[in-house]
């Protein structure tokens, strides 16, 4: 992986990373870009004890511009874009309208090819590699900034998620906070330590659903399979068998093993609902442990926490979708309509 970082006229930052070492970067953006203007602010609900970021200027966001129009393609000479070269490999640049940035967090955009009509599953090995080598970089990068606490790297996919971008890409969110989901992971896993005499609540839960009915996907490294209280019809977490806090902590083997694994499950998803001709929209969540001290969590450590990957999707049957109405979006509690055990079936009977 070659590795080359420049700015936009903006000021903002991008990153290519390639996959031959001899590829050379030096397009300038051409564009007359005006210095990014944010108003990005962390307020705190005092009841709730969250965080809620408010981003007024998020509402000029690009939207659903035609193909041609894509500010994820490369440049050419009659249209510069996001991107100032006429191709790439993977790109990381800072978010024009970001959620978070200055001193409430950084936003990132990671475009995973240059092909606007692809998916992630349609990338090779060789290049979901080079993405995963792009989140691991920039795990490290972002986690050294002055007031990160957490780093998430995540992709939505599918106008049905709200997408409003149709170029294969991700993002990568830098949080001044630890998020509320991470903080009730950290809070169960403290509890189960206490009143285990020290065991690692991870841990457990893999060796029970390694031996249950739920696996869908079962390789040297690592081990997918749909949770026994799964929020979501159809939903599966992806863990590396050896548990480590973060991407940066995983070794070659996980690292080689990953990315035909993660292809294999992507295209699983996507033939649950086959019949309805369009791609399954999903969301995949890289969850890491926070860099920020631990100490509200008694006795936890940072090495406790096990990175994993959550991918879920919002249909829960063909031409239907699952809508967080009254009870979820009101009281945070879920109703799943498909049993995980008949989930899980269903991704093992659409293998390659």
């Amino acid at each position: 992986m070659k590795k080359t970082s420049t700015h936009l006229a903006d000021g903002r930052e991008l990153i290519y990373y390639d996959l031959r070492d001899d590829t050379v970067r030096t397009a300038p953006d051409r564009r007359p870009l005006d210095a990014v203007a944010t108003t990005a602010e962390i307020r705190r609900d005092p009841l709730l004890g969250d965080s809620v970021a408010i981003a007024s200027h998020r509402q000029g966001r690009t939207y659903h511009p035609p193909a041609d129009q894509c500010p994820l393609c490369p440049s050419t000479p009659a249209r510069p874009t996001e991107i100032p070269d006429t191709s790439y490999d993977v790109v990381v640049f800072e978010n024009r309208f970001p959620s978070l940035a200055g001193d409430a967090g950084r936003c990132e955009v990671v475009c995973f090819t240059s092909d606007h009509t692809a998916s992630f599953r349609d990338l090779t090995e060789e290049q979901a590699g080079l993405v995963l080598e792009a989140w691991t970089d920039r795990t490290a990068e972002l986690s050294h900034r002055t007031g990160v606490q957490q780093v998430f790297c995540f992709e939505n996919r599918g106008a049905e998620i709200g997408v409003t971008l149709g170029h294969p890409h991700g993002q990568i969110y830098a949080y001044p906070f630890v998020t509320p989901r991470t903080a009730l992971a950290l809070r169960s896993l403290a509890a189960h330590k206490a009143a285990t005499g020290g065991r690692n609540l991870f841990d457990d839960v893999l060796a029970d659903e390694r031996a249950g009915p739920r696996v869908v996907l079962d390789a040297e490294h690592w081990v997918a399979f749909v949770p026994y209280a799964a929020h979501w019809p159809y939903e599966a977490h992806l863990h590396p068998k050896r548990r480590v806090p973060d991407l940066l902590g995983l070794d070659a083997a996980a690292r080689a093993e990953f990315p035909g694994v993660y292809l294999e499950l992507l295209k699983r998803f996507d033939r649950l609902f086959d019949q309805d001709g369009t791609p399954t929209p999903y969301i995949a969540a890289w969850h890491q442990a926070p860099f920020a001290p631990l100490d509200a969590y008694d006795g936890v450590a940072r090495d406790d926490f096990a990175l994993h990957l959550e991918l879920f999707t919002i249909r829960r049957t063909s031409g239907k979708l699952k809508f967080l109405a009254g009870s979820e979006s009101g009281m945070s509690v879920f109703i799943n309509d498909v049993p995980p055990e008949a989930a899980a079936e269903r991704l093992r009977e659409v293998a390659s």
